[in-house]
């Protein structure tokens, strides 16, 4: 597939991630997206659909073989575990869980938050519960 296509495929990807358009999405791994790939901006498909609760495009990612430990962006987005627990958003985070994501991964490379300071810091104590955290 040549760089052209190649770039064109993982903006897609991207943009479906975070829409409730998993046949888009599906078809567009199928194309040959690659879902470990970042888009031009640096943001990859399963920040972005953690961060927009996809939970089930989410699954389908992290099928296909995305990395729920890779940072994305540039500074502004982060893990997609702590994207979902920072929002509350409970369907994807159990889903990243589920999907390996490690709960004690620092955000900006070991210096940031983890997934539970996120949570606890949004008062979404019930996405917290899910990370360990057991309130007083």
């Amino acid at each position: 597939m040549n760089r052209r296509r190649r770039k064109k495929l993982q903006r897609r990807l991207v943009e479906a991630a975070g829409r409730d358009a998993p046949a888009e999405l599906a078809r567009l791994l199928r194309a040959g997206a690659d879902p470990g790939l970042p888009d031009a901006g640096g943001t990859t498909a399963l920040y972005r659909a953690a961060v927009q609760d996809a939970a089930v495009n989410v699954r389908l990612l992290l099928a296909a073989g995305a990395d729920p430990g890779r940072e994305s962006g540039t500074g502004e987005e982060g893990l997609p575990l702590c994207a979902a627990a920072c929002w509350g958003h409970d369907e994807s985070v159990r889903a990243l869980l589920a999907g390996g994501a490690d709960p004690a991964l620092r955000e900006d490379r070991g210096a940031g938050r983890t997934a539970a300071e996120w949570a606890v810091a949004g008062g979404h104590h019930g996405t917290a519960a899910l990370l360990g955290v057991r309130r007083p």
